[in-house]
């Protein structure tokens, strides 16, 4: 990303409870500019709870026209009908940004806490408490579901920001350091 305005939005999809947040940057600055969740639990049908998530995102696009859309991979568990019903959650939230022309990126948990922490195995808690100190908010009990969503556009910021040297694509920082000597100090 350059030193443009960009407008990135995070969701942690879920068919119980949706994730999401907001973010600008601005000069590599991190703006909070919402953050939120969508109760999906009393809604039965999970149809009527994909067509909700389906508008929740389209209406979320149409008030900040985000640049990027990164959302937060479905990790494996052990219960395949829940692993489903979350992979359409993911679909449709998706399907959703790219109907609306906003790039797409898709994050594991793991990297997201990973960028957001340091600590690939970080807690909930310990990725809210980061995220609070780096968007600068108050932590309130009902946006700590809102804070999966909001780690996920902070993850992406993350990890679009790294520097490259004439153009050249960089495994790592072990291998950015190794081609840039000089660059890193």
């Amino acid at each position: 990303m350059s030193d443009k305005k960009n407008i990135i939005l995070g969701i942690d999809p879920g068919t119980i409870v949706l994730g999401y947040g907001v973010i600008e940057i601005e000069k590599q600055q991190i703006k909070l500019i919402s953050m939120g969740v969508v109760q999906l639990s009393k809604y039965e049908d999970h149809l009527e709870r994909l067509k909700i998530i389906y508008e929740k995102v389209q209406g979320l696009i149409e008030n900040y026209h985000p640049s990027y859309c990164a959302i937060e991979a479905p990790f494996f568990g052990k219960n395949v009908q829940s692993m489903l019903k979350l992979g359409r959650a993911q679909g449709v939230a998706i399907a959703s940004a790219l109907t609306s022309n906003v790039e797409v990126f898709e994050y594991s948990p793991k990297k997201i806490k990973q960028s957001v922490t340091g600590n690939g195995n970080a807690s909930k808690e310990q990725v809210a408490s980061m995220l609070q100190r780096l968007c600068k908010f108050e932590l309130q009990p009902k946006f700590l579901d809102a804070t999966d969503g909001l780690a996920a556009a902070v993850c992406h910021h993350f990890q679009n920001k790294i520097p490259t040297a004439a153009g050249k694509k960089h495994t790592g920082w072990t291998d950015f350091v190794k081609q840039n000597p000089k660059r890193v100090k």
